[in-house]
């Protein structure tokens, strides 16, 4: 069950660690050093990147965490901090699904055939929801932590 608990917290590492470094490193250095087309060809190449590792991390933390539910004897007996860890992750991944599906993919296709204020509209709406997500990742860290030191 160690080895589960382990493979869980990495993945949320990638998602979550990710998900800071493009808000508070990566993106104020585009802006910085990059005109807006060259920053929107960035970002592309990027989230082209990033978003298969979070597939692969949103998959794992899934199966992980559901696995672990069962392995303590399901939902009915499992504290509360673990409700609440489920319903978190479950909006991030909404979230996320959303940013991927109805944000980036139409964001590529702006880069690609270089419509530069469409796609600048849409990376604006895509780091809005990543700090929401960030925020969500954050709290529930915390949640994981506090509710694990109160069992």
């Amino acid at each position: 069950m160690i080895a589960f608990k382990l493979i869980h917290l990495l993945a949320v590492v990638i998602w979550v660690g990710g998900m800071f470094f493009a808000y508070f490193v990566l993106r104020p250095a585009a802006v910085d050093a990059l005109q807006a087309p060259e920053r929107l060809r960035l970002w592309d190449k990027v989230f082209q990147r990033f978003f298969t590792w979070v597939w692969g991390a949103v998959g794992t933390i899934l199966v992980t965490g559901f696995y672990l539910i069962y392995q303590y004897g399901g939902m009915a007996h499992v504290s509360h901090h673990i409700h609440l860890m489920l319903l978190l992750g479950l909006v991030m991944t909404v979230i996320y699904g959303y940013v991927f599906f109805g944000l980036y993919i139409p964001l590529s296709l702006h880069v690609a055939k270089e419509r530069w204020k469409e796609a600048g509209e849409l990376l604006g709406k895509i780091r809005k929801l990543v700090a929401i997500n960030l925020s969500l990742g954050v709290v529930t860290i915390g949640v994981a932590v506090i509710g694990y030191a109160w069992n």
